[in-house]
């Protein structure tokens, strides 16, 4: 019984983010996870390492080919490249430590900090190197003070192919919070 009870809650939650997304949930059918982040401070790392851990999921970095200095990530300064960058829509910062098995993977969590109230453009990079065709794709976050759902928004209508869910803003997260969370997405791997 307590088995039925759970399988019926699992679909539930599947028909109830696939309503509020708009797009159809897809089976994690080998279970491989990939949880690939950018972290310009170290924050948005944490948070990645344990949903990697609770996931069961591989850790991938999002690398700069250029690492960010503090100078380029001052905000109040329009012309750090961070705010440079920002500012122009087409800006594909180069990235390394490409990943060669992107196509064994059918979860893909990409995590990043919110600037300027969306994903940095590196993101997009990381978007735009691979083939997306087939996976479903979880955003999440940190900030300091804005929320994820304009970058949800911008990611989604920048990429409206790929097979978003629900992402979520990550900040001081307990284990127990990201293992309730990945539950609500019927997502698990042993990699």
């Amino acid at each position: 019984m307590k088995k039925i009870l759970m399988m019926m809650a699992a679909l539930l939650t599947v028909s109830l983010s696939a309503c509020s997304q708009g797009n159809k949930t897809k089976e994690n059918k080998d279970g491989k996870v990939l949880v690939a982040y950018f972290s310009a401070s170290g924050v948005t790392r944490g948070v990645a390492q344990q949903l990697a851990e609770v996931t069961g999921g591989t850790l991938h970095e999002i690398k700069p080919e250029q690492l960010y200095t503090d100078a380029d990530l001052d905000w109040r300064n329009r012309q750090s490249r961070s705010s440079v960058e920002m500012q122009d829509k087409s800006s594909r910062p180069a990235i390394t430590d490409k990943l060669s098995d992107m196509k064994d993977y059918s979860v893909v969590y990409v995590g990043f900090p919110i600037w300027w109230n969306t994903c940095p453009t590196i993101i997009n990079t990381f978007m735009e190197t691979y083939d997306f065709q087939g996976k479903t794709v979880i955003p999440f976050a940190t900030s300091g003070s804005s929320s994820i759902k304009k970058a949800c928004e911008d990611l989604k209508a920048a990429y409206p192919n790929f097979d978003w869910m629900e992402g979520k803003l990550l900040n001081r997260v307990s284990k127990d919070d990201l293992k309730k969370w990945v539950e609500t997405h019927v997502i698990s791997s042993k990699n």
